[in-house]
């Protein structure tokens, strides 16, 4: 092997080592990146689950008021509701 074969092999093995290395950086930075992009949408997604529920929780505290408000009143308008709810009557 002559001298100037052991220069390049030497000179290609370096090369591909600092490539390895370039390129183990881009990967780590880019998981970085995704890690850090799934937390804020998993927190994101944790928000507006809240609000949804929260939501939800005050139109089911409504709809206990009608209820309330609907049956306390004469037996005419409890009877009408109970009438729309029967499906036979029509």
């Amino acid at each position: 092997m002559s001298p100037e074969d052991a220069f390049a092999f030497c000179a290609l093995v370096i090369g591909v080592i600092v490539f390895l290395g370039i390129f183990s950086d881009i990967y780590k930075r880019r998981l970085s990146f995704k890690e850090r992009e799934m937390e804020l949408l998993s927190r994101h997604t944790a928000e507006k689950a809240a609000q949804y529920a929260a939501h939800a929780e005050r139109l089911e505290q409504r709809v206990r008021v009608l209820e309330r408000i609907a049956i306390e009143k004469t037996n005419g308008l409890a009877g009408e509701i109970e009438a729309l709810r029967d499906p036979h009557v029509n």
